[in-house]
C-alpha cells in the first residue's frame, strides 16, 4: 500500500500532534503500526524503508548487543520510545535499564533509563547526525551512536548538554566500538559482511 506524503509548507502554521493523537490515528486506521514514522516536535515524519546495508549492520549489532547485555539491562530493536508528549522515536537499537522497562499500555520509559541509542543510517545520515542528535541530547540520552551502514563509520556522542554533546568521536571501519553500557562489547564495523 502506497502512502501519500507531502513536504512541509515552510513558514506556515501546521497542526502539532501529540503521542496520544498518533495512537488514536493508529487505532482508527489512519496510520498503520507497520508504517515507518516518528513524531518529532508534534510533526509526523515519514521514514524511508530500510535497505540491505542497514539490515546487515542492524542484525550484526543486535547479536553483539545481546551477547554483551548485563543482567541489569534489556534492549529493544526498533521499539517506539516516547521522550515527551510530542516526541515518539523508533531508534534501531536501544539499551535500557531493566528497572525502567516496565511493559504496559503506553508506558513512558524515562530518558534517564536509556543507556544507549544506536541509529543505523543508509539514507538518513544527515537527519540522524543533525536533528536526531540534537533531540537525544535535549532529552539527556547518555550515549548515542550514529552508524553509517554504507561506509561502516560511527559517530559516538556522549555528554549530552542542551541540544549538543560534550564529545563526538568518529570511529572508522577498523576501529573497535565499545561502550560502558555493555561491558565486554567490542565490534569493528569493517568486520560485518
Amino acid at each position: 500500500m502506497n502512502v501519500a506524503i507531502t513536504r512541509a509548507a515552510e513558514g506556515l502554521p501546521r497542526r502539532a500532534f501529540s503521542v496520544d493523537d498518533v495512537r488514536r490515528m493508529i487505532d482508527a486506521g489512519v496510520l498503520r503500526e507497520d508504517e515507518n514514522f516518528e513524531l518529532i516536535g508534534g510533526e509526523v515524519v515519514m521514514m524511508a524503508a530500510k535497505g540491505f546495508a542497514h539490515e546487515l549492520v542492524k542484525n550484526a549489532l543486535t547479536l553483539a548487543v545481546a551477547r554483551s547485555l548485563p543482567a541489569t539491562s534489556t534492549f529493544g530493536v526498533e521499539n517506539s520510545l516516547q521522550l515527551a508528549d510530542d516526541v515518539l522515536v523508533e531508534p534501531d537499537l536501544a539499551v535500557i535499564l531493566r528497572a525502567g522497562f516496565k511493559p504496559g499500555p503506553h508506558r513512558f520509559i524515562q530518558p534517564a533509563d536509556i543507556q544507549l541509542i544506536m541509529e543505523i543510517s543508509a539514507t538518513s545520515l544527515s537527519y540522524d547526525r543533525g536533528l536526531k542528535a540534537r533531540l537525544y541530547a535535549r532529552y539527556g540520552i547518555r550515549e548515542f551512536w550514529v552508524i553509517d551502514a554504507n561506509e561502516r563509520t560511527a559517530w559516538i556522542h556522549t555528554g549530552p548538554s542542551g541540544e549538543g554533546w560534550s564529545s563526538i568521536v568518529e570511529r572508522g571501519p577498523n576501529d573497535s566500538l565499545a561502550t560502558p553500557a555493555l561491558p565486554g562489547f567490542s565490534l569493528r564495523l569493517g568486520d560485518i559482511s
